[in-house]
């Protein structure tokens, strides 16, 4: 029906319609595939550094252009999340609470899945990370940030199941799960595979 109304156009207008018709599906595409498979996302803290870069001048930023990167949401229905993947989520409620119980700001966070569900994840005085009693192996902190973390020394704490606990890569400068506690699996959006921009940060994870 559409390509015998269109048949009777002008040729002009005709070539008109195809580009709107075309523009329009490719819109419709892009935002199913943003809905249903991958988002972006910028960094906006450094909380991940240095694996992932906030942009200067905020506070631990070591670059000048925030990171991005793309979030594969449908991942997470395909496959159960793993220890270790960089993940974006929707921060549980008390992460909008003011310091000491929360970082007085809510949304989306990017941390890294340190902890699965009933797992007993401690922290020692030198801010390694245990599992079940467990050395958790973590070559993406540096000693720097081991350092500069001191205010959870020798916690512990126990993960619910259906929850996942998170901690940014950055330990003394990470407002995470040690704080607001673990995240349900309905508030995780998706793995971060992939660094897009700036184009020197192009990378997967």
């Amino acid at each position: 029906m559409f390509d015998r109304s269109r048949s009777r156009l002008p040729r002009r207008l005709r070539a008109v319609v195809d580009w709107i018709v075309t523009i329009a599906v490719a819109v419709v595409v892009v935002l199913a595939i943003e809905a249903e498979v991958a988002k972006p996302y910028r960094i906006p803290s450094a909380s991940m550094e240095p694996t992932l870069h906030c942009a200067k001048p905020a506070l631990g930023c070591e670059a000048n252009h925030s990171d991005r990167v793309i979030a594969c949401r449908i991942c997470f229905r395909l496959e159960s999340p793993k220890r270790g993947e960089i993940v974006v989520f929707t921060s549980p409620p008390q992460a909008a609470e003011s310091a000491p119980a929360g970082c007085g700001e809510g949304g989306t966070y990017v941390k890294r899945l340190i902890g699965m569900p009933g797992d007993t994840i401690h922290e020692d005085s030198q801010a390694r990370i245990s599992i079940d009693g467990k050395l958790l192996a973590e070559p993406y902190v540096t000693a720097a940030a081991r350092a500069a973390d001191t205010r959870y020394a020798n916690r512990t704490w126990h993960v619910p199941e259906g929850d996942y606990f998170m901690m940014g890569d950055n330990r003394g400068n990470s407002c995470d799960s040690r704080t607001w506690g673990p995240v349900p699996r309905h508030d995780l959006i998706g793995d971060a595979v992939l660094t897009y921009w700036p184009p020197n940060r192009i990378s997967t994870h």
